[in-house]
């Protein structure tokens, strides 16, 4: 496990970055490397898709559900193991981010999946691994999920996981619950685990390979079960009496709706199969999708099951002796920042590269209803998703990241450009949740009391209006001609004032994290026509200025989620150092001493063939349950720094 607690002192070790005009110079030039390497990496297609890499978890369940089915190979367990034993913490447990603390779910599913390849109790890795799960509290204390698993392959007990019933999928749209009051994330992952649920699967597996030694006292039922509320009213207790009350009908096989709900919800699965890289494009929803479908008798050569299990398989990556899996892929993504940080880096507009890749986001405009519509009636569709198909997800944040790209494109056909834009702004201006902000992929997603839900302990049951994604919405709207006047406008600023910390930073949803919402909330109020002077944009920018690191860099690790006190804590990377530069450069922050480092560090630590290097998480998935590594981020936010640092030092020349 990496520690890390730098010293801020005024003694420590300064870098020495020159003058001026010669890091001027310097990023010029490190910007041609930079460019030359991100075109390397486009698609003949036109698109960029960067490795999206996430923690152990994946390998894990790969595992598991592959024992499950019965369609497990000896030679890939052995891979994933491989790769599972490389993220191993010196303490025996699993991080679920690097130099994180041992994670109890990530460490029983390591554990468990290593002992279904094959490995045995002796094992030295197992050993220790045993004794910090058994440190951490053991097996009772995973996740719903985690448990969930388990109890396919009866490590677990079915009447001890929280219920969820396929009778959910049947609650009206208006009704205080239902599935459209969650996240699309967690509606794609639970109606097919609701199908799970109701049929229960079960797999005898070899003894050798049981978990019973993780169970700290031994296995006990009554333990199994989730705690009470030390506080008698209250909503998580309120939860609970309806949990037993579910467990309890379907005890006694009360269950009068049972055959409807199962067809509805394959039916609402199947739907969304269609014009979509498996349901929601996404690892767990994909995984949950293929064990439904096998509990409701499809069998493996079914063609559903064979489409299901090929686009799951297709997030894989295998080497010489490692497999690992994707959570998902992000052509769109990764190619409308590649596409925005190679027009501002000098790459002309109307150059064959960039009209092509303009072309091929330009076709993956979405142009039907998707599960959105259902709390917002008025809206036409007109949004971007993130992969490379999922047409009934489109999401808000990259939809004005890919009008943010396409403005630096010279189309020879301008006016189909230009309506597809127009489309999606009239799409996103649509989404505009009630307190100004904008979400993901909801609008108004922000019931708070179904946080209390107990199989929503994934922390992402909502889908709330955040920060950096209404901070880009500001910077693409300005960006086609919106000025602070407009009602929207008024409203997201509004929002961004309210949510900024008392420190002056400002909370990041999707990046980690509080360097990354500062940045995209300075480059919106800035784009939008904020004043610099204005004291909570100045208290903004010294907070970036504080935490900048002796090296001349900016960090900051997942653990910020857990622990705000450790807010800007962190080695320094190539793409946060870039997010705090752009920040401080939006604050009009252009010859300091801190945005002058801050370069001299991007140009450090530049490789030969003009790419970075970053082993750090700074993509957010699920905030203190899920994190990312967006392989190009280390490349093209970079590159937008330094762009943006020598096109501000030419103009003041």
């Amino acid at each position: 496990m990496d520690d890390y607690s730098p010293s801020r002192s005024s003694s420590a070790p300064q870098l020495h970055f020159g003058k001026i005009d010669d890091l001027s110079s310097r990023a010029a030039a490190a910007i041609d490397a930079a460019r030359r390497w991100l075109l390397s990496q486009r698609h003949e297609e036109g698109y960029w898709c960067g490795e999206l890499e996430a923690d152990s978890t994946l390998e894990s369940d790969y595992i598991l559900m592959h024992t499950l089915l019965g369609t497990g190979r000896a030679e890939r367990f052995e891979k994933c193991a491989n790769y599972i034993l490389r993220h191993q913490n010196e303490d025996g447990g699993w991080p679920i981010f690097k130099g994180g603390p041992s994670n109890i779910s990530a460490s029983v599913k390591a554990y468990f999946a290593l002992k279904l390849a094959g490995y045995q109790l002796e094992h030295p890795a197992l050993a220790r691994a045993r004794k910090r799960i058994l440190e951490l509290g053991g097996v009772t204390k995973v996740n719903t999920f985690t448990k969930i698993y388990l109890c396919f392959v009866g490590q677990y007990d079915y009447d001890a996981v929280p219920a969820i019933p396929p009778e959910i999928v049947l609650f009206p749209n208006w009704f205080w619950f239902n599935i459209y009051e969650i996240s699309s994330w967690s509606r794609a992952i639970l109606v097919p685990l609701s199908i799970v649920y109701a049929k229960k699967p079960f797999k005898k597996i070899p003894d050798e390979m049981r978990i019973d030694e993780l169970f700290v006292g031994g296995r006990n039922r009554s333990r199994m079960r989730l705690e009470w509320s030390r506080k008698l009213i209250s909503w998580r207790n309120f939860f609970l009496v309806l949990d037993r009350m579910v467990h309890w009908f379907e005890a006694v096989h009360i269950r009068p709706l049972r055959s409807i709900a199962l067809k509805q919800a394959e039916k609402w699965m199947l739907e969304r199969f269609e014009m979509s890289d498996g349901l929601g494009a996404i690892y767990p929803a994909m995984l949950n999708s293929i064990i439904a479908l096998r509990c409701l008798g499809y069998s493996l050569d079914d063609p559903q099951m064979i489409r299901a299990l090929d686009e799951f398989e297709q997030l894989g990556i295998e080497e010489e002796d490692t497999f690992r899996m994707q959570p998902s892929k992000s052509p769109v993504w990764d190619t409308a920042y590649a596409v925005f940080a190679l027009g501002e880096a000098g790459v002309p507009g109307d150059d064959p590269r960039m009209v092509k890749s303009a072309d091929w986001l330009l076709q993956k405009q979405v142009r039907r209803p998707g599960d959105w519509t259902v709390k917002n009636k008025r809206g036409k569709p007109g949004g971007w998703y993130f992969e490379f198909n999922n047409e009934f997800y489109p999401d808000v944040d990259d939809s004005a990241m890919v009008a943010l790209g396409l403005s630096r494109v010279d189309h020879p056909y301008a006016r189909y450009q230009l309506e597809s834009v127009e489309r999606a702004i009239e799409w996103i201006l649509s989404m505009q949740c009630r307190n100004g902000g904008w979400a993901s992929f909801d609008k108004d997603n922000d019931r708070m009391v179904f946080e209390h839900i107990p199989f929503a302990d994934h922390n992402a049951m909502l889908d709330p209006a955040t920060v950096d994604i209404t901070g880009r919405i500001l910077e693409m709207l300005a960006t086609y001609g919106y000025d602070r006047n407009h009602p929207a406008v008024k409203k997201a600023i509004r929002f961004i004032r309210s949510e900024q910390e008392a420190d002056g930073s400002w909370f990041g949803r999707w990046g980690v994290n509080y360097i990354y919402g500062t940045m995209l909330a300075l480059r919106g109020l800035e784009a939008i026509g904020i004043d610099h002077h204005e004291p909570y944009v100045q208290q903004a920018a010294e907070w970036l200025r504080m935490v900048q690191n002796p090296d001349g860099g900016w960090g900051e690790t997942c653990a910020s989620y857990d622990d705000p006190n450790t807010k800007g804590v962190g080695p320094s990377t190539p793409s946060q150092t870039a997010w705090a530069i752009m920040g401080l450069l939006a604050a009009s922050d252009t010859r300091s001493e801190s945005v002058a480092r801050g370069i001299a560090y991007l140009l450090k630590t530049q490789k030969r063939d003009g790419s970075w290097d970053e082993p750090w998480y700074t993509g957010t998935g699920f905030p203190r349950v899920f994190y990312l590594i967006y392989h190009l981020y280390r490349h093209y936010f970079p590159m937008i720094a330094l762009t943006a640092y020598n096109k501000i030092m030419t103009e003041k020349a």
